[in-house]
This record gives C-alpha cells, sequence and structure tokens, in this order.
C-alpha cells in the first residue's frame, strides 16, 4: 500500500510540474505554495494569512489574495520593527506614539510605516519604492477599483512579497 501511495505522490507532483508551465494552470499554485515553505520566521498569525492568501487564490479570488498577503507581510513587517523593542524605531522617529506592535498598527500608516523602513537601515530607498508599489497594488485590490489582477499577477505578487521577506529576515533593525 505504501508503495502505491508514494507513486501517487510522485506522479502528482510530476502533472504539477508539466502542467505549471502553462498559464492559467492551477499547478501554479502548487509551485508557489512551495516556495512558501522555504519562508523561515514567521509567526502563527503570518501562517495563518498566507494560508488564507492561498485559499483566495486556489478559488479564484485574486483580489483578496492580494489583500491577505499584503497583511502577512505587513504584520512580519511591524514585527521586525520591535526585534529590539522597538528602540531603532523610538530614536528614528521620537514624535510617535509606537511603544508596541499594536500601537504601531492602530497610529501609523502602512505607508509611514514603509517610509521608516529606510530609515531604520532595513531597506535601500528603492526597495522601498517598491514596498510602496506593493501597497499601492494592494489598495488597488482592497478598495474599488477598475483592477481586476488575473492568476499570473497574483502569483507575481506574491512571489515578489516572499521574496522581500527573504531579504528582510537577513537585517536587523
Amino acid at each position: 500500500m505504501q508503495d502505491w501511495i508514494k507513486k501517487v505522490e510522485e506522479f502528482k507532483s510530476s502533472a504539477h510540474k508539466i502542467l505549471g508551465v502553462h498559464e492559467e494552470s492551477s499547478s501554479r499554485i502548487v509551485s508557489l505554495r512551495a516556495s512558501y515553505v522555504s519562508l523561515k520566521n514567521l509567526n502563527l498569525k503570518q501562517d495563518d494569512l498566507f494560508k488564507q492568501a492561498f485559499t483566495c487564490l486556489e478559488k479564484g479570488c485574486f483580489r483578496a489574495a492580494h489583500v491577505m498577503a499584503w497583511a502577512a507581510f505587513m504584520d512580519f513587517l511591524e514585527e521586525k520593527f520591535f526585534e529590539d523593542a522597538g528602540v531603532k524605531l523610538r530614536v528614528t522617529r521620537p514624535t510617535w506614539k509606537a511603544n508596541s506592535v499594536d500601537d504601531l498598527r492602530e497610529g501609523i500608516t502602512e505607508f509611514q510605516i514603509i517610509d521608516t523602513t529606510e530609515l531604520v537601515g532595513l531597506c535601500t530607498k528603492s526597495e522601498k519604492k517598491a514596498l510602496h508599489g506593493l501597497l499601492n497594488k494592494r489598495n488597488e485590490c482592497a478598495h474599488p477599483t477598475d483592477y481586476f489582477p488575473g492568476l499570473n499577477e497574483t502569483l507575481g505578487y506574491i512571489t515578489e512579497i516572499f521574496s522581500r521577506i527573504e531579504s528582510l529576515v537577513k537585517k536587523s533593525v
């Protein structure tokens, strides 16, 4: 019985590799999940948000997938600011009333948080601009607009978020 299960899993894996090269194939989602598994340092909330993004992706709810993936990214970024208990953040932004991650979320806009990534050394100027672009894309998906991303745009968006997280993991505040 184990031999059959192993063969079925091998077949499934091979089929996804073959089908994953076709532009509208849902097998591409399986490839994205494989990339996701390689991400380290995610907390339970971020993991859950990414899983919700995958569910949206699988159901064809591409705008919602953008929003959920962005929520996971922002949770990661906000937590990153407090790796040093928020010391560098308070030095950089002394007028902000952000003594905790919750204070940061409640009182500071996502745009301002991204702006601060450059000031605390988490991002270069061009990386910061790319994050602003991801935020703008998320805003298009979260609010009534004429933007309706397809599978390709959504896969690209989530892949870029993964890449940004991998880059941020290597940096310290």
